[in-house]
């Protein structure tokens, strides 16, 4: 049973969890990197990959999602007192309050995007909606400003890191971004100093109903720019990488779905089935599909659309519960995730539970294959160590 640690945004780890795992197994005490400062995740060097067993290694652009270079590192003293390693354009002030603001491309004369309470342990994005026109008058190329064909030296940075990958014998994921239609957490845009368009999330979902054509027709024109660069991406990495994660849009809450199969079916899907024909005829590349939430009926309509992976396997959720899972569509769809609640039993609970949890969850998961073990979505701050180990143990124990 392959198992995932950090390879994607939505199966790492925070980075205090990173460094308390480094301090439990005796590992060199040093600053861990922050390499997606939305979420605050960190970086799992090759010593600690190798002690939890994980498999897969990510390939990211070089772009973090407030829009600077993870390059020329340096130190960075967090809210809950931790020193971090963070991107040289990684540039933050802090209130009389202790709330910390974090500014697009690095630049302080910008208005900030994202925003960490003081006693938080994320960065939240600010919404900076101007004010719409009227809807005679709104521009397709508003909501499009943050897509563009990838440069020559993406490029070759991507390839560089897909050939390391690949000569650690490691699968390789590519995150290669601009394939997320209508991902709710790229709509503020929070790496663009200025964004134009739809930015308000709530104004967003309206537009799903209200400005249905107008959204479609975003997503067409966006799909158009995604194919040029994936072409160009293969070009560059051809085969050296196994799994694409092309699209993080969440479509379930905890006890629902945000739209309705027909929804789903008339808006999204036309692009979804012309993006993963594309990767499927042109590459050897399976495709992730991540969606958090309750999303039962809409599984049937994600494996109609050609996505190979799911990603995270919220069992919590109304209707996700893992057997009925994998009886209804284990032949259909990888199941990448679900091995343990993060929102109850990973971070609350008792090492005991913490493993109970996961051998079930695997021995349910596993059978036939189709399954990479992750935790459902990352792991949170706060989680003790001991569950955090008890979960990494139990998997060994299974996969003796």
């Amino acid at each position: 049973m392959p198992i995932d640690f950090g390879s994607t945004t939505e199966t790492g780890m925070h980075v205090s969890c990173v460094e308390k795992l480094r301090e439990y197994y005796g590992l060199a005490r040093e600053p861990v990197k922050m390499y997606e400062p939305y979420q605050c995740l960190g970086v799992i060097k090759s010593d600690l990959a190798e002690i939890i067993g994980t498999d897969v290694e990510g390939i990211y652009g070089s772009t973090t999602w407030f829009g600077f270079r993870n390059e020329n590192w340096k130190k960075w003293k967090a809210p809950w007192g931790q020193v971090v390693l963070v991107g040289e354009n990684f540039n933050t002030i802090t209130d009389e309050k202790g709330n910390t603001y974090i500014y697009p491309q690095g630049d302080l004369d910008a208005p900030p995007s994202g925003l960490m309470p003081a006693s938080g342990y994320f960065f939240d994005e600010i919404i900076r909606q101007e004010p719409l026109p009227d809807d005679a008058h709104l521009r397709l190329e508003d909501n499009l400003e943050e897509f563009s064909i990838s440069s020559d030296a993406d490029l070759l940075y991507l390839k560089d890191l897909a050939d390391r990958v690949y000569d650690r014998q490691k699968a390789g994921i590519g995150t290669f971004g601009g394939t997320g239609i209508g991902d709710i957490a790229n709509v503020p845009a929070p790496a663009l100093k200025h964004p134009k368009g739809i930015r308000d999330i709530t104004e967003w979902y309206i537009s799903t109903v209200s400005r249905q054509d107008f959204v479609y027709a975003i997503f067409e024109k966006q799909i158009d720019i995604a194919i040029e660069n994936l072409q160009r991406i293969h070009d560059a990495v051809g085969d050296s990488i196994d799994v694409i994660y092309t699209c993080g849009t969440d479509f379930g809450t905890q006890i629902g779905t945000f739209c309705s199969p027909e929804t789903y079916r008339k808006l999204y899907m036309p692009h979804y089935v012309r993006t993963n024909d594309w990767i499927h005829t042109h590459t050897k590349w399976k495709i992730m599909k991540h969606s958090c939430g309750s999303i039962p009926d809409l599984l049937p309509l994600f494996i109609e659309s050609g996505f190979d992976i799911i990603n995270p396997v919220q069992c919590s959720a109304k209707g996700m519960d893992p057997a009925f899972l994998k009886k209804e569509f284990g032949k259909d769809i990888i199941f990448w995730g679900g091995g343990v609640n993060t929102q109850w039993t990973l971070p609350f609970g008792t090492p005991d539970q913490v493993r109970t949890e996961v051998l079930t969850r695997c021995e349910i998961f596993s059978k036939g294959g189709g399954y990479i073990f992750n935790a459902i979505h990352n792991v949170l701050p706060n989680t003790p160590v001991e569950n955090i180990v008890a979960m990494i143990e139990a998997v060994r124990e299974f996969n003796l």
